[in-house]
């Protein structure tokens, strides 16, 4: 059997806050995802804010131990391996795995020029012979994210736009050839008409470059756009997962159907056929945070049964390699 690319496994992440009564919170709670070795895929995870998405990221990128479970990159633990092994191991590792974060404005140092970044990663990672060869790899790199090397380079971040500068950001992973990218929220923070050009720039990451993508956001329609795969998460666990088109197009889970169901139409002239009531029922647990066992979307489901308020229901397959974490599905569980 074939080794995943990436593999996490039940991972879990808790957090104590307080002095004297040491309370804790879950910031993600039994998450597991697999990338293949041998196909590049873009996975998205979709998730409200505060749901745990930078929390999981991190965890991902190696920054941060997970409470429990294991993550795995080529068959190797990620935080044992960056923990416990330096030098060249560890610059091998951060290779293989670049990151995109949200606000491409606190990526740079504000009083160096672009071209540092650029310099900085050549050297730490011994990318080339000679000035020369640098100097060709990054051009070539910024040619790829399509940004003129002369209009460019020289420059200081203020300088230029945040589509630019996260364009920048990709052009500097790319110099390092990973086989995974990481990408939090890319264009939350980017202007509308840069948008595009971002999110097809990731695509031909996968396409043409054969990089795995972590796509992180909030923003169902890009996720459509781009996604092979999607994963909904709420409250820092997994609700439904599946092919992309088929979980926004067709939602099994009450959560998922809720979240389609408050995207604008994409005609001004259409109102919403219904209200949405989320409204939480003050008589119901809050399940994050607390020692609530059933499932978190109890307080706001509209098809919650007795036993959601007991039990946290399981991943259950519901079709090919769909899969939704409701007990509206129970029957199927006896039939696998």
């Amino acid at each position: 059997m074939t080794v995943p690319l990436l593999d996490v496994k039940h991972v879990s992440k808790i957090f104590s806050s307080g002095f004297f009564n040491n309370r804790k919170m879950t910031a993600v709670d039994d998450v597991s995802l697999a990338l293949p070795a041998d196909t590049a895929r873009l996975v998205a995870l979709a998730v409200e804010s505060g749901s745990g998405k930078t929390t999981l990221a991190q965890m991902i990128l190696g920054f941060l131990p997970p409470t429990l479970g294991q993550i795995t990159f080529d068959g190797q633990d990620v935080y044992a391996r960056n923990r416990h092994n330096h030098g060249r191991t560890q610059v091998n590792y951060f290779q293989k795995v670049q990151a995109i974060f949200q606000n491409p404005f606190e990526a740079f140092n504000p009083f160096y020029r672009i071209n540092h970044i650029f310099d900085l990663t050549i050297a730490r990672f011994k990318l080339a012979r000679n000035r020369t060869s640098a100097v060709q790899q990054v051009i070539e790199a910024l040619q790829a994210v399509h940004l003129n090397p002369d209009e460019t380079l020289g420059r200081y971040p203020h300088q230029l736009s945040g589509g630019q500068l996260q364009r920048l950001m990709i052009a500097r992973a790319l110099l390092l050839k990973p086989k995974l990218m990481v990408a939090d929220e890319p264009v939350s923070m980017i202007d509308v008409s840069q948008r595009a050009l971002i999110l097809d720039l990731l695509m031909g990451l996968k396409t043409m470059y054969g990089i795995s993508i972590v796509y992180i956001t909030h923003d169902l329609s890009t996720a459509l756009q781009i996604a092979d795969e999607i994963l909904i998460m709420c409250q820092g666990s997994l609700v439904e997962t599946g092919d992309a088109t088929t979980v926004i197009q067709r939602p099994a889970h009450p959560y998922t159907q809720l979240l389609v169901r408050s995207i604008p139409l994409p005609d001004p002239t259409q109102k919403w056929s219904e209200p949405l009531d989320v409204e939480v029922e003050s008589d119901k647990p809050a399940a994050r945070g607390t020692a609530f066992s059933g499932c978190k979307f109890f307080n706001r489901c509209p098809s919650h049964m007795e036993v959601c308020q007991t039990e946290r229901p399981p991943l259950i397959p519901i079709e090919g390699a769909r899969q939704a974490a409701c007990f509206l599905y129970k029957e199927f569980i006896a039939e696998k």
